[in-house]
């Protein structure tokens, strides 16, 4: 009676662990515990440092002042930090800038890039072997600071907010990952619509865009998420302090220490600094937070463009 009972567990378990479609067992329960466990640890050390971020932005003067930074578990909850920063008006504008300049270089480096990379990957275009020497090239050697500045210099951009626009708007790598994409284009698609008479502006607008989501959502992420941090350029071109980003803004108060407000501001009455800076830092995180669940689908398909061949 136990003999054939353990055979009929055997069985069960044999059952149970059916080879895959790769001819691969799938995972013990152990090991998919184990996995979970290894992924919560990891997940809980990458969070830790937020959780702190955050809990310090909503913490009271008396629970900065205890623990004379960082607060895990504030005993008592207050906006006091956020309140100063939106009521100030230094971050508001900082904020407005930051969105101006990330919508507007965005766009205008998406329409670069994917023009540019269509144009590559066209097999009647003249020269494009040439240009593409030149994209590959510009990854290879950069032209470095002092060329850029006097470049922008020249060019009257000092102070404008398009010296944070322009420089940035087109990167080769992009360019390189966004013409494989369209490569893998079928070309009998396109060659029975230019049979059927559509242009190639037709083609590119009605056929490829359309097919190309998955890619353009990733550029599109890459391009936003550089020009929302980006805060060296406004160090370099922009000397009017109401031009500055979200981004140089938290740099000049978190490294500098710097009170937000001015000499004229009543520094008694403004919150303790880490939690200010704290809270610049969220309100600094958010929008990109806000943008990546809507792109996530995409983000697996477009990242694996070009890896695999066939």
């Amino acid at each position: 009676m136990t003999g054939t009972t353990m055979q009929a567990r055997m069985t069960l378990a044999r059952t149970r662990r059916r080879p895959l479609r790769n001819g691969q067992l799938p995972p013990s329960t152990l090991s998919r515990v184990l996995r979970g466990l290894a992924l919560t640890v990891c997940c809980l050390l990458v969070l830790f440092p937020f959780a702190g971020v955050l809990t310090t932005s909503f913490a009271g003067p008396e629970d900065v002042a205890r623990t004379g930074g960082l607060v895990m578990a504030p005993r008592t909850w207050s906006l006091d930090a956020y309140s100063a920063i939106f009521s100030g008006g230094v971050v508001t504008r900082a904020l407005l800038i930051s969105l101006v300049v990330t919508v507007v270089g965005t766009i205008g480096s998406m329409v670069v890039t994917t023009l540019l990379a269509y144009a590559l990957s066209s097999p009647i275009m003249v020269g494009r072997s040439w240009m593409l020497l030149l994209v590959l090239l510009s990854l290879l050697f950069s032209p470095g600071l002092i060329p850029n500045y006097l470049m922008v210099k020249q060019t009257g951009l000092i102070d404008s907010l398009w010296a944070l626009i322009v420089p940035s708007m087109l990167g080769a790598f992009n360019v390189i990952v966004v013409r494989a994409f369209f490569l893998g284009i079928p070309t009998e698609l396109l060659q029975s619509a230019r049979i059927d008479g559509a242009g190639e502006w037709a083609i590119f607008s009605r056929i490829v865009l359309p097919l190309s989501k998955a890619v353009l959502a990733v550029v599109g992420l890459f391009y936003a998420v550089g020009y929302w941090n980006a805060f060296f350029n406004v160090m370099l071109y922009i000397n009017d302090q109401s031009k500055w980003t979200l981004q140089y803004v938290l740099r000049t108060y978190v490294v500098n220490n710097t009170r937000i407000g001015g000499s004229d501001v009543n520094v008694d009455a403004l919150p303790p600094q880490p939690a200010l800076q704290m809270a610049i830092l969220v309100v600094s995180i958010v929008p990109v937070l806000l943008v990546y669940p809507f792109l996530q689908r995409h983000f697996a398909k477009g990242a694996l463009t070009g890896a695999v061949k066939g």
